[in-house]
């Protein structure tokens, strides 16, 4: 194309348009750059600038259900136990109580003493164990009384049966000045030859020994009074310290049902109060029934010893009645020698 000065004055004209456009396009479009949203595909951040992403673990949890970590601050609601909902997650490994009276825990009794468990019985229980406890005193009571009893008729028995071993009549005997049975043989015995007079000497050894032999009887069953009560005690306070435990374990029962839990902290005081009266019972009973067999062999002890005094007595009596007959026979046996 032949260049003629119109022609080059029209390029030099549109290439100063294209500059000028230039100019303006390029502040436009650095603008247009800085406001809209780079595209992952094409604008990706540098390496060195922008930290990489960590690696997706399945077994982590994420970071917004992660467990916090416990500050000092935090602590001590950290030692509360979950309540409402919380309790009852599943995912926590709490398994609520169904139907659980908050009210029963706050009512257990805390003083388990022997004590403690009788303030918090039933009456019933209540009843029983003052009445063991009364039976365990009268068991006490009675074998002070007739240890007592025994060592000071036993001690009365062996001095008086000492006496008439070494006399040779009844006068002698009555020197000893004998108390208890001992003293009562040796009166019926003179009452009775008072009474009886010249009487033949068969006669008044059969009475004799009738009135001894009441003595004996009577003597074993004043030193054997209360021990009967010890036998019943023992045969008995086992049933009765039963019947508390059946009676305190049947109202432990029937709060368990109220309660409707079997949580051992509900149930164990009942059935500890319960079995106070078994134990009560059993220590009533032993020491009544080992008290009733030692006083069983005591009694028999005792009763020897008066079988030895008035075996003693109906012989100085059957010495003193042969020399009374002797003495009656020797006139007769001179008059008869002089005729």
């Amino acid at each position: 194309m032949p260049t003629t000065p119109k022609t080059t004055a029209l390029r030099r004209a549109l290439n100063l348009v294209l500059a000028l456009a230039l100019l303006v396009a390029a502040p436009v479009g650095a603008w247009a750059q800085e406001t809209a949203p780079a595209s992952p595909a094409l604008s990706a951040p540098p390496a060195a600038t922008t930290p990489s992403a960590p690696a997706f673990d399945p077994l982590v949890p994420p970071a917004s259900e992660a467990t916090p970590v416990a500050t000092p601050a935090d602590a001590p609601s950290a030692a509360i136990p979950a309540t409402g909902d919380a309790a009852a997650d599943p995912a926590a490994g709490v398994a609520p109580e169904v139907g659980e009276d908050s009210s029963v825990a706050a009512q257990l009794p805390h003083d388990l003493s022997p004590w403690g468990m009788f303030m918090a019985a039933d009456w019933v229980v209540k009843a029983v164990m003052i009445g063991l406890a009364f039976a365990s005193v009268v068991t006490w009571t009675v074998w002070l009384a007739k240890t007592m009893e025994l060592a000071v008729a036993k001690g009365r028995l062996r001095r008086a049966l000492k006496g008439y071993l070494a006399s040779a009549t009844l006068e002698e005997a009555r020197r000893v000045d004998p108390r208890g049975p001992a003293g009562a043989m040796l009166r019926a015995t003179d009452l009775e030859l008072k009474r009886s007079g010249p009487l033949p000497a068969d006669g008044i050894k059969e009475r004799v020994s009738i009135s001894l032999t009441r003595i004996e009887v009577a003597a074993g069953r004043a030193i054997t009074r209360g021990t009967g009560l010890l036998a019943t005690i023992g045969a008995t306070a086992p049933f009765v310290g039963l019947f508390g435990t059946v009676w305190g374990i049947m109202n432990s029962f029937i709060g368990i049902s109220k309660a409707q839990t079997t949580n051992l902290a509900v149930v164990a005081p009942g059935i500890a109060e319960a079995l106070l009266a078994t134990a009560i019972g059993l220590v009533a009973a032993i020491p009544a029934v080992v008290i009733y067999n030692h006083f069983s062999r005591q009694v028999s002890g005792y009763r020897v010893l008066m079988g030895d005094a008035s075996a003693e007595v109906l012989r100085l009596l059957s010495r003193d009645l042969d020399r009374r007959d002797a003495a009656r026979a020797a006139p007769q046996r001179v008059r008869a020698a002089a005729e």
